[in-house]
């Protein structure tokens, strides 16, 4: 089985489209900005004492601006980068077609673990927002949802199966979404020691042995 490392890119666009990756690149910068504002105020003062237009204050944009790119306070702080989902779905087309699924699964997913290493201190401070806040999970499993929605018709196309009436497209995506969240839970649990890329490896290798039981 192919070893390849994969990391999570931005979405292509044409060669010489400067303006266009000019463009996409300040939409990522201000999407990032207003979350992080997002996540420090909440981390600092708690989630019901702040409010969308002291976010979009903190990140330095109008509140306005907050609302072209997030829908509610609740999707700032847990919602997903929109180009994240095509994305991983881009990287999963692209792995050999002879490659089980559930092992194209598992190497998009250790790439974006390493994207997520890279931007732990935005992970943190998210995943102890949902821990302190369990009224914001519907948002995340709704964020969560866009992403198994892209991979599991990627899975379908791949497999040739019906991704809205057969059972094993979206089941193997969502064992790996739980897989990762699984791990990113004990990872920040640890203190985040160890390499979040190697923990979600092995994790995958434990589901794609069948969980066996520990010696």
């Amino acid at each position: 089985m192919s070893t390849r490392r994969v990391s999570v890119p931005v979405q292509p666009h044409a060669a010489g489209d400067d303006g266009v990756r000019l463009r996409e690149r300040k939409k990522r910068t201000t999407w990032r900005a207003l979350q992080m504002a997002g996540l420090s105020l909440v981390a600092e003062r708690g989630l019901h004492a702040v409010t969308t237009e002291q976010i979009a204050a903190e990140a330095g944009v109008s509140q306005r601006t907050l609302f072209n790119y997030f829908t509610s306070k609740e999707d700032v702080l847990v919602g997903t980068d929109p180009d994240l989902a095509p994305a991983l779905a881009a990287i999963l087309r692209a792995r050999p077609a002879t490659e089980p699924p559930l092992e194209s699964l598992k190497q998009v997913f250790v790439g974006y673990a390493e994207a997520i290493a890279q931007d732990q201190h935005r992970w943190q401070l998210r995943m102890q927002a949902v821990d302190d806040n369990p009224e914001l999970l519907p948002a995340l499993v709704g964020s969560s949802a866009v992403i198994g929605r892209e991979l599991t018709r990627a899975v379908a196309a791949r497999t040739g199966m019906d991704p809205e009436t057969d059972t094993y497209p979206s089941l193997v995506v969502n064992v790996s979404l739980t897989t990762l969240r699984t791990v990113l839970h004990k990872h920040a649990a640890t203190g985040f020691a160890g390499s979040l890329t190697a923990l979600t490896a092995a994790a995958f290798d434990a589901v794609m042995a069948g969980l066996p039981s520990p010696d």
